[in-house]
């Protein structure tokens, strides 16, 4: 059956190849621009029914209905937030239009739509079905019926919290707080205070309401008559000089036994004594400052607003801060039930993450009832989670290569995994850190059990280390298949032992994927359900039957929208969103394979162009930044990208696209790209069908660094395009990250860059990897792309760049897109972006006209008035 399903696929590619034959035309970046995405879909309750919003890069969107046979239902201009109702007979969705948002109601069985026009909000609450809420311009609410049956109004409303598991809604105004119970129509006035309600909120089970009115919370229910005061900043548990803050959430605990809410020290008092004319505009940086003074103007807003947690624990009246200003942030545990809480805090190793790049923390265990923190671990470097039941915390230890559990419960430390039984690391690491984990999939009911990564397998672990992992996919590694986990139900908590698990699988040789059936206390291997030479999505399930939707893509087979059930024996393909691909000319991707100058084996990609004659030499540019080769089968969104060339534009234009897997050796970042791309173009060179006259390069950012380097060592590129790079890693390493504020030390010394000393352990490493030094030795042409708002790479290197070839007077043009950060945003600057790097690249390597802003160039005052092309 898998055979046929992949036969089905495949026709399609075929039926579309064939559409149009003989006149087909090549992509422009105006062609670009149209093409759509599926940016929502849903499924129905029932599986019957699927909608999908296809939207273009530029132009209207269009929401579409389909019914289980791919019949198109309904088809809406300008539609978004697109949900069904829970009993599956109604399609909601809002209209924005100019000024004015609409919510449109529309029954898939009659076909009739009930509109409401100026909305302003609207929910469909999927725990309570047969209801709808909204709230429109005129501070109107309404909750009724989605049938436009009974109907309840409220006026001057100026917020709403829908309960999750009941069918009540808390309701502000400003003179009451009232709570409506839509399954009895009772409305219960909560407050007639009259004062401005700060954060409201509603417990789980709607019995409970708690509000923050300026500095008192209040409390109603929860066995209660009527509203009692709880909290107020003079309450004991409340710090000194401490205050109730309304910039954290107002939030019950899962079981509504316990209320969160936020603190705040008191407001730090200005220097009245100097006058405001004569306070001075400066910033002091301090060289034991554990916070960067650029990162602390960057969060300073956020600083000076930040609240701390408390807890009131409504049973025993009792108030506990459990963080504070050397304890900022914490997590709950069980949804907030539990009495014990994690904290973690960095404070005291801050200073060495700067050039370190990494967390190290202190872990405590808190326990809210008794008010007392256990320190557990000191300088842990690692993200500590909590289990799903509040039974463990658990960790992945880079340094020691294994995962570890606490037993909240037993006290009690277990080192689970161990490097020589699961190798539960990235053994393809190659920056000079630590590998990072391949993570995990889950945890079974109650804890029991927790499902870890390797690199290919699954393994189901015990958190106590009680007894040995037993891998359950079996034949992961033997095959070269990665094995993940599918959660089909977002809402669940723990993976179900006894039901059978949907996995993904990739394979790492062939590049492509497949569905497998798994059970997690069976001995036998995965079973395939579907697999062949595409690319296969996360499968979106419907609640309440089988059915679900994914996609199938190849780079020729835009990934549309398939529906089936969970056996993926009879697909049906539901959307055509771009029907226009059969008009042009397309191309098509084939893997590759060549050893490294220094004897690494290899792979990459070649996109050629769909009428490809292997008899013709074709112009060819390279295209890379690490390994991606993983990617052969990705469709690859046509859109005016923001720093790389379309490949379908290229190719459908007769370019030939290489991208090549890189692998690095520490110290040796340039050298490294050297010793692995050019190989492969030798390789493609060999195969007799590219020019070897007309190769370009082309990169962004890293990638963008890569060419520059590239442009050093080798005159065999026509032109090269080089985005956003570093070319000095002496004043680069001493940069900002202006993004975050952070410096960019621990870039080079731990991270991407892959120097992995200091420039004063290395300094010759940094000379060797930073073209600037080789300007003199470059004879390719450059157009750099380097915008002055870049928060990632300092947009001064960009201008060394740029400076230093002119110096030298070698050709070379510089992009700025002003105001742009790291890549153009702005849809005017991306199709620019793409129009003029085309032209760039077809005037060295097809010898077309060079365009006027690169022959005389284009001044400050001209650029005002035409754009050169």
């Amino acid at each position: 059956m898998k055979k046929k399903i992949a036969l089905m696929f495949f026709l399609s590619l075929i039926f579309c190849a064939l559409q149009g034959q003989t006149e087909k035309k090549l992509l422009t970046v105006d062609d670009l621009l149209k093409w759509n995405r599926i940016t929502e879909k849903v499924i129905s309750d029932d599986g019957k029914w699927i909608a999908a919003k296809h939207e273009p890069w530029k132009g209207t969107a269009v929401v579409k209905l389909f019914d289980s046979k791919a019949r198109e239902l309904l088809s809406v201009d300008s539609a978004t937030s697109i949900s069904f109702s829970p009993d599956s007979r109604f399609l909601v969705y809002k209209i924005s239009k100019a000024k004015n948002e609409s919510l449109n109601i529309f029954n898939i069985i009659s076909r009739t739509s009930k509109v409401v026009d100026s909305l302003k909000s609207f929910q469909l609450p999927q725990k309570w079905n047969g209801f709808i809420v909204y709230l429109t311009k005129d501070s109107v609410m309404t909750i009724s019926t989605i049938d436009g049956g009974a109907a309840k109004t409220f006026e001057k409303v100026t917020g709403y919290v829908l309960a999750k598991e009941s069918a009540v809604t808390l309701i502000t105004t400003p003179k009451f707080i009232l709570r409506y119970d839509a399954s009895i129509g009772l409305t219960d006035t909560i407050s007639r205070l009259g004062k401005k309600v700060l954060k409201s909120t509603i417990s789980e089970d709607g019995e409970s309401v708690a509000l923050l009115i300026k500095d008192t919370i209040f409390l109603w229910g929860n066995g209660g008559t009527g509203l009692k005061t709880v909290v107020t900043q003079k309450s004991r548990g409340i710090y000194e000089g401490w205050r109730l803050s309304a910039e954290r959430e107002l939030k019950f605990s899962k079981n509504g036994e316990k209320l969160y809410f936020g603190t705040i020290p008191a407001a730090r008092q200005k220097d009245t004594s100097i006058a405001e004319a004569d306070f001075p505009k400066v910033h002091i940086w301090h060289w034991k400052e554990g916070v960067q003074f650029t990162q602390q103007v960057i969060d300073k807003k956020t600083e000076m607003n930040r609240s701390y947690q408390a807890v009131y624990n409504i049973g025993q009246g009792s108030i506990f801060q459990i963080t504070n200003e050397d304890m900022p942030e914490v997590t709950l545990i069980e949804n907030g039930n539990s009495d014990f809480v994690l904290a973690a805090t960095n404070k005291r190793f801050q200073l060495e993450e700067m050039w370190e790049g990494k967390s190290r923390y202190d872990v405590y265990l808190i326990n809210t009832a008794l008010e007392r923190a256990n320190l557990l671990k000191e300088g842990l470097l690692a993200n500590v989670l909590v289990s799903p039941a509040g039974k463990y915390l658990y960790w992945y230890s880079a340094p020691d290569s294994s995962w570890f559990t606490y037993s909240i419960g037993g006290s009690k430390f277990s080192k689970i995994t161990r490097p020589d039984e699961i190798r539960t690391y990235d053994e393809l690491n190659d920056v000079p850190e630590w590998p990072v984990s391949y993570s995990f999939a889950g945890w079974t009911e109650g804890d029991r059990e927790i499902l870890i990564y390797d690199r290919y397998d699954i393994w189901n672990v015990d958190p106590l280390a009680g007894r040995k992992a037993r891998r359950i996919t079996l034949n992961g590694r033997e095959n070269n298949l990665v094995y993940r986990v599918i959660k089909l139900v977002e809402e669940t908590r723990f993976i179900d032992a006894e039901k059978e698990l949907l996995l993904s699988g990739f394979n790492e040789k062939t590049k492509g994927s497949g569905y497998y059936s798994l059970k997690i206390n069976g001995e036998k291997a995965p079973v395939e359900l579907l697999s062949g030479p595409f690319s296969l999505s996360e499968p979106l399930k419907a609640k309440k039957s089988d059915a679900v939707v994914f996609s199938m893509e190849t780079f020729e087979q835009f990934p549309d929208l398939w529906l089936s059930n969970l056996s993926f024996k009879k697909p049906v393909k539901i959307t055509n969103a771009n029907p226009q691909q059969s008009q042009f000319n397309w191309g098509t991707a084939e893997l590759i394979n060549w050893t490294s100058l220094d004897g690494k084996e290899l792979e990459g990609v070649v996109y050629k162009p769909a009428d490809f004659d292997p008899g013709k030499k074709y112009p060819m540019i390279a295209n890379f930044y690490e390994r991606n080769s993983s990617t052969l089968y990705s469709y690859r969104i046509p859109e005016a990208h923001r720093s790389t060339v379309d490949y379908h534009m290229y190719t459908s234009n007769g370019y030939i696209i290489f991208n090549p897997d890189i692998v690095y050796k520490e110290g040796y970042p340039g050298e490294s790209a050297y010793n692995c791309i050019m190989p492969g173009i030798t390789t493609i060179l060999n195969a007799g069908y590219v020019d070897k006259a007309r190769i370009g390069a082309q990169g962004h950012s890293w990638g963008g660094y890569q060419v520059a380097y590239l442009a050093t060592r080798t005159n065999l590129f026509a032109a090269i395009e080089s985005g956003a790079p570093v070319v000095n890693m002496f004043s680069a390493y001493g940069g900002i990250r202006w993004g975050t504020g952070l410096n960019r030390s621990f870039q080079y010394e731990h991270e991407q860059s892959r120097i992995g000393k200091t420039p004063w352990e290395a300094q010759q490493r940094y000379v060797e990897n930073s073209p600037i030094f080789f300007m003199d030795k470059v004879t390719t042409p450059i157009l750099i792309m380097s915008n002055d708002q870049d928060g990632h790479v300092p947009w001064y290197q960009g201008i060394e760049y740029f400076e230093a070839l002119k110096r030298l007077q070698k050709p070379v043009w510089l992009l700025n897109y002003t105001g742009e950060v790291h890549w153009p945003q702005k849809l005017p600057n991306k199709a620019d972006f793409q129009k003029r790097m085309l032209q760039f690249f077809n005037h060295f390597l097809k010898g077309e006209k060079m365009p006027e802003w690169m022959d005389k160039g284009l001044s400050a005052i001209v650029l005002d008035y035409r754009l050169g092309y």
